[in-house]
């Protein structure tokens, strides 16, 4: 079998990623579409990071990150029966997005196929193709879980298995028992599990979420992508982590060593500062993200035409329409409203009907948008 040149493989990234380009937005316009909290990242972190500097941490740190930082992440991880994490066994990335990448580029050849549940984010099958890869997208359930049938006929002879949990762009929260199923059907194989858990302290009540390390059948094949982006509201700092079997994260800090390099020193200072937070500025984060939730769900009910599964976690609501318009369309129509949001598209086929959109907007933007969204779909539907 011949390769697919690089040139047609970065095209056909490019049409996955299907972000249409949008007009300028006319004045007023309000954000819905970026998946960034509004809160400005605690002072202590800043103030960490203002420390190390003015004590001479601006210099290279080890490519696998400061050792600290490495053995704090470590020490915080689920505990296994038969692991014992330490510093060696985490690799300190370029946010959450140069983790996938170095997991990905690390593994996965020309020919490997790579199943990914959709609606996903459009990073994982962005880095696949790049990988020289095949993508298997597999539609979800219409509550938004796992199609556990799909899944069992889609993952024999599969190189990787991606998804994130809580769920860009869903919202929803994978169970202990969806996990489990997931370590039954893998029994016997060979399949790198790649869990992206950059929303796991962002969820609703009633929705625990359950790390795909914590299960017996995953823990050994399983691959933890983290960041401190959401949780701490550090999305331009740039500090992200993976750990998982060791010649995995051997091969993804080889990866990431030859394509990043080491991260910002000061920068993983701040981290060692963030871990160290009390829960208690986290909690007062998510107690808003929650509080706009139910705005969303309460403001979104009963909308003829509009149809939402709440959302379990994360800040993203993913929203169903039926007026039959392409979801690219309807982005631009939303922008020439003065709402912007994301095209279902950009995450998979099954996507394709709906637009997501984020709640990690300030209150009176999200209660403004969301009258516009309303209104839209009203008018399309007259």
């Amino acid at each position: 079998m011949t390769a697919t040149p690089p040139a047609f493989r970065i095209e056909e990234l490019r049409r996955r990623s299907r972000r249409p380009a949008l007009a300028p937005a006319p004045p007023g316009t309000v954000s819905l579409a970026m998946g960034e909290p509004d809160f400005p990242t605690p002072p202590t972190i800043v103030g960490a990071a203002v420390a190390a500097l003015r004590e001479g941490h601006t210099h290279y740190a080890d490519q696998k990150g400061l050792a600290e930082l490495r053995a704090a992440l470590a020490s915080r991880l689920p505990a296994l029966p038969r692991r014992t994490w330490s510093a060696d066994d985490v690799v300190v990335t370029h946010g959450a997005t140069a983790a996938l990448a170095s997991v990905v580029l690390a593994t996965i050849g020309p020919g490997d196929r790579v199943v990914v549940p959709e609606p996903a984010y459009s990073l994982y099958a962005d880095l696949v193709v790049l990988a020289g890869g095949t993508v298997d997208f597999v539609p979800l359930a219409p509550d938004l879980h796992w199609d556990l049938d799909a899944l069992a006929a889609a993952l024999p002879g599969a190189a990787m298995v991606i998804f994130s949990n809580p769920s860009n762009p869903t919202g929803i929260v994978h169970r202990k028992e969806e996990l489990e199923a997931l370590g039954k059907l893998l029994d016997g194989s060979d399949t790198l599990v790649v869990s992206d858990e950059a929303y796991h302290r962002l969820v609703q009540p009633g929705h625990e979420p359950t790390s795909a390390l914590e299960i017996e059948s995953l823990h050994d094949r399983t691959v933890y992508v983290q960041t401190f982006s959401k949780t701490y509201a550090m999305t331009g700092w740039r500090v992200g982590y993976l750990t998982g079997p060791r010649e995995v994260v051997d091969a993804a800090a080889q990866a990431h060593r030859t394509w990043n390099g080491s991260l910002n020193t000061a920068v993983q200072h701040a981290a060692l500062a963030a871990l160290d937070l009390p829960d208690s500025v986290v909690d007062a984060m998510a107690d808003r993200y929650r509080r706009r939730r139910e705005l969303v769900v309460a403001r979104l009910s009963g909308v003829p035409g509009l149809h939402l599964v709440p959302p379990e976690g994360a800040f993203y609501g993913f929203l169903r329409y039926d007026t039959g318009l392409a979801s690219e369309a309807v982005v631009r129509e939303l922008a020439a409203r003065q709402v912007l949001v994301r095209a279902g598209a950009e995450y998979g086929p099954s996507g394709e009907g709906h637009v997501r959109i984020s709640f990690a907007a300030c209150e009176d933007d999200l209660w403004t948008g969301l009258e516009r969204i309303v209104g839209y779909f009203g008018d399309a539907r007259s």
